[in-house]
């Protein structure tokens, strides 16, 4: 975890607490009050609520009894049930909660030193990239002497109470936090990046190659420490918290607490007709209300499993909320999987390690064209391009990226009635080898990925991309639409993401020496045919190579081919527009590269914008003798630096 952390309302633990100790006072936190606007901002509870801290609750607090556990928690009367879920996978992996609950042994009541505790702890959250520090007093919501929220299965455990109170405080208020992602609340607690996969639209309860490829990823985050939760949403006729024939409940987040792969009896046959068994174990946060389909608790299934395996499952027959299914039954029975994956970053790892990308952003409203940034997504064809654009490159022949587009977290606009967050994604873009300004119309570029657009808090996207430059851009659905975010991007090697600011190249000393550009000019090479045979096999190895004055920009090879797809797209600023561009076309060798043939281009506004076929040429101008080959090409030009 970063050494950096933002202090929420810029309040110092330590020196709280030290007061506090000092004046023999218990913390009040001045800035999430015990009152009703630290409740509610609409909804009043149906009874009179009391502030009571934990002492007050029960003879010997603490804040874990027996360690942390995922069947610590309960929900309580707030709708928060995504909350509860995100903490019940939380608590498996303790380097994630330990970040998220800082020295929790200097925060525990002592026993032996009651002088010492101040009614005051503090709790870190990964708020928009950068981990926040939100303290809080330790007076908490009861009805009856009984807490009303989130509230452990111990009656004298109140670290979920205490971390509930926390993440309302950074929410605005207890009420922001009825109705929710355990994505959102995941990666607020480790900073991972979310997927949400839709298994009805990706029909994974009917297609069985599906079905395995995402047990297999699935398994894979397990094992690696990601966090996973899903629940069934409510169609047309159900209502939340419906219950179904199966026992499962509507609308509700349930916590994925374990995947595993069970070994069978060799002359037993199930599902995926194979001697193991795919198996998830899911967690209710209500800490009952079960599964009764097969492999419930108490079906007669598990007889078919040795003593041992089913010990090593962890399998209990009581009604507390965790229950084993099928994986068939459960892409069956589920509708949305919230995947989220802590990406590894280390370079002391045995796993795959990736390289991150992390930039701040925003889409900002301007009647200026040039200076707009919030242009709507790709369906706006106007104004599409008046959004930030962010440029990276792909440096091995082809590599694998994962895009995580975060915006702000609107919780804290709920009292103002404008909590939901906005439907946002983005686009990926195959653009010029050498693109260092922005884009501002179409051409030669080539759409090689479209996020999903949902009103999610992040969207997420996995793309094999080939070599080359790339432009992302980020996006609202509607146009004119402000707020922030922050865009992650993961590859095997580094991609140097940076955002493209320039509309044309910058006006500078060296311009009124040099000259400055007066023609900007965009051209793709589609491919070479016809190519002069180079080696035994009739094949050849070859490159395009494109001169423009001084900047020579060369394609990747293409192997054994006479005919070769390069799809190269380059882009040049002009000064000496009188100057042709050279695109030539050459053999790769050990030893020493060929020339195949050249085709000079003048590259003028007035040339047809089609792609054009020519043929190649000897060294010389446009009259030197023809060889074997021709090239395709599309040419745009424009004397208006900004038109493309």
């Amino acid at each position: 975890m970063s050494s950096s952390v933002q202090l929420f309302r810029g309040q110092k633990y330590h020196e709280l607490k030290e007061q506090c100790i000092q004046q023999r006072r218990l913390f009040e936190d001045p800035e999430f009050p015990a009152s009703d606007e630290s409740l509610f901002y609409q909804s009043a509870p149906s009874r009179k609520v009391e502030w009571k801290r934990p002492k007050d609750l029960c003879e010997d607090p603490h804040l874990f009894v027996n360690g942390i556990s995922s069947h610590d928690l309960h929900q309580g009367t707030l709708g928060n049930c995504w909350f509860v879920a995100a903490c019940s996978c939380l608590a498996l992996r303790e380097t994630l909660w330990q970040q998220v609950i800082p020295d929790f042994n200097e925060q525990e009541w002592d026993a032996k030193n009651p002088e010492k505790y101040a009614g005051i702890f503090r709790f870190r959250f990964w708020c928009f990239g950068e981990w926040t520090e939100v303290v809080v007093d330790d007076l908490l919501p009861t009805v009856d002497g009984k807490l009303i929220y989130c509230h452990s299965n111990v009656k004298n455990e109140f670290w979920s109470a205490l971390l509930e109170k926390a993440y309302a405080k950074l929410a605005g208020s207890y009420e922001a936090l009825d109705g929710g992602s355990a994505a959102d609340a995941i990666v607020d607690f480790t900073g991972a990046v979310a997927e949400s996969v839709d298994l009805v639209q990706g029909k994974y309860g009917e297609i069985i190659s599906e079905q395995m490829k995402l047990f297999e990823d699935l398994l894979k985050v397990h094992k690696r420490g990601g966090l996973i939760s899903c629940y069934i949403a409510a169609s047309s006729g159900s209502t939340n918290e419906a219950e179904t024939e199966m026992g499962l409940v509507v609308g509700h987040a349930y916590a994925v607490t374990s995947i595993r792969k069970l070994r069978l009896g060799e002359r037993l046959v199930f599902s995926f007709k194979a001697e193991k068994l795919f198996m998830i174990r899911l967690r209710n946060p209500w800490g009952k209300r079960e599964w009764n389909g097969p492999w419930s608790d108490n079906s007669e299934e598990w007889r078919k499993v040795s003593n041992s395996e089913r010990k090593s499952l962890g399998i209990t027959l009581e009604n507390d909320g965790e229950f084993w299914m099928t994986f068939e039954d459960w892409c069956k029975n589920f509708t949305d999987v919230d995947i989220c994956r802590i990406v590894n970053t280390s370079y002391f790892s045995i796993h795959k390690t990736w390289e991150k990308k992390m930039m701040h952003g925003a889409w900002a409203k301007n009647s200026e064209p040039l200076l707009n940034r919030s242009g709507g997504c790709f369906d706006n064809r106007e104004t599409f391009l008046q959004n930030p654009q962010y440029v990276f490159d792909v440096k091995k022949t082809e590599d694998k990226v994962l895009v995580s587009l975060q915006q702000e977290d609107r919780r804290k606009y709920k009292k103002e009635g404008k909590g939901d967050s906005i439907p946002v994604g983005f686009e990926i873009l195959k653009v010029e080898d050498n693109r260092s300004c922005r884009l501002h119309k179409l051409t030669v570029q080539e759409r090689v990925a479209t996020s999903p657009y949902i009103n999610t808090r992040t969207v997420f996207l996995k793309r094999i991309l080939k070599q080359g430059r790339y432009v992302l851009i980020p996006t609202t659905y509607h146009p004119g639409i402000i707020t922030k975010f922050i865009l992650r991007l993961f590859t095997d090697v580094p991609s140097k993401l940076r955002q493209l600011k320039a509309d044309k190249p910058k006006m500078t000393c060296w311009s009124l020496l040099c000259g400055y550009p007066r023609r900007v000019t965009q051209i793709k090479i589609h491919s070479a045919e016809g190519l002069q045979k180079q080696d035994r096999s009739g094949g050849a190895d070859p490159y395009v190579l494109i001169k423009c004055e001084n900047q020579n920009i060369r394609s990747p090879v293409q192997h054994d081919t006479t005919s070769a797809i390069f799809d190269t797209q380059v882009i040049f600023y002009r000064k000496n527009i009188d100057s042709p561009i050279i695109v030539q076309v050459w053999n790769s060798n050990v030893l020493c590269d060929q020339f195949l043939g050249q085709a000079v281009l003048a590259a003028l506004p007035s040339d047809p914008r089609e792609e054009q076929t020519l043929q190649l040429r000897g060294r010389g101008g446009r009259e030197a003798a023809e060889v074997p080959g021709h090239i395709t090409v599309k040419v745009f030009s424009s004397d208006d630096l900004v038109e493309l």
